[in-house]
């Protein structure tokens, strides 16, 4: 089973960043990092701010979609596939992820959270992901939480 560790954490007392990864097992996986981002909201001990989530890879992503049921996850991943499958004959890059590039375009690299009363503000049924769309591999993710 994959891991999350928090490799490092630098708190100044105005903003805290923490260093995060996780080994993905398949070549597409959502995984949900909601707990871990509130865990290092309730760490920091700033009470209104926001928290950026960023991931620094090109076949990665980050993105807020419901956490409720495993499903969505399921049918986004199906559906992004058919979208964007991963063997087509109009793609080019030499390195055969092109479908990973295009699904992580869609994602993006980052999400920013309003922090309020020390916690972060989510919807009733979201949740933040990492995504993996060329894996299996290693992925860092960091959590940048600033007050003001």
């Amino acid at each position: 089973m994959p891991v999350i560790n928090g490799i490092s954490k630098i708190y100044r007392g105005d903003f805290m960043l923490v260093t995060h990864h996780y080994q993905f097992s398949k070549r597409m996986e959502m995984h949900d990092i909601t707990a871990t981002v509130k865990k290092d909201v309730q760490q920091s001990q700033i009470q209104e701010g926001i928290v950026v989530v960023y991931t620094p890879h090109t076949t990665a992503g980050i993105t807020v979609n419901e956490n409720a049921d495993p499903d969505v996850v399921r049918d986004m991943l199906a559906g992004f596939e058919r979208a964007f499958p991963t063997y087509h004959s109009d793609y080019h890059h030499f390195e055969g992820n092109s479908h990973a590039h295009m699904k992580s375009t869609i994602f993006n690299a980052s999400q920013t959270f309003i922090i309020h009363q020390g916690r972060i503000i989510l919807g009733t049924w979201q949740g933040i992901y990492l995504c993996e769309f060329d894996g299996p591999r290693r992925r860092t993710f960091y959590v940048k939480i600033i007050e003001g």
